[in-house]
């Protein structure tokens, strides 16, 4: 007799597990330029944690894991907050707001400034930061096993 049944589920287990935010789009008065602080433009942000999802898998409650619908909101809340210069901090900025979300153990953050000011034409410049728990810098080779 064959089952229909899955696999045996003591033979499987979650690690770990990854929620991706893309395109949060909010309107901030970012940059070097005195124009950016008066006019403002769209930044678009594209957000990675890292984090244990296990708990949530098995209990389908939201408690277990983020909110998506919070977590897009504090971003954009982080775009519209004080000007910064570079997106770089605005990244930074951003990554520590994902950090303080308990369940994050690393955050991946890219920030697009698709109207920056360039001399010439570009589709769009990005910047990416990750970090991980202890705030420290990571860089993607690191999570491949490779040292940084």
């Amino acid at each position: 007799m064959v089952s229909s049944a899955p696999a045996d589920a003591r033979a499987t287990r979650t690690v770990g597990g990854r929620i991706a935010v893309s395109g949060i789009t909010a309107r901030g008065y970012h940059g070097v330029f005195e124009h950016e602080r008066v006019e403002g433009q769209d930044f678009v942000v594209d957000v990675v944690l890292d984090l244990d999802l296990a708990t949530a898998a098995v209990s389908d409650d939201l408690a277990d894991t983020v909110d998506y619908g919070g977590l897009a909101a504090a971003v954009a809340a982080d775009i519209e907050a004080e000007p910064l210069n570079l997106i770089e901090a605005l990244a930074a900025r951003i990554a520590d707001t994902c950090l303080r979300l308990e369940r994050v153990t690393t955050a991946s953050v890219t920030v697009h400034k698709p109207q920056a000011p360039m001399p010439v034409s570009v589709a769009d410049v990005a910047v990416t930061l990750v970090r991980t728990r202890s705030g420290e810098p990571s860089d993607d080779s690191s999570r491949d096993g490779e040292t940084a």
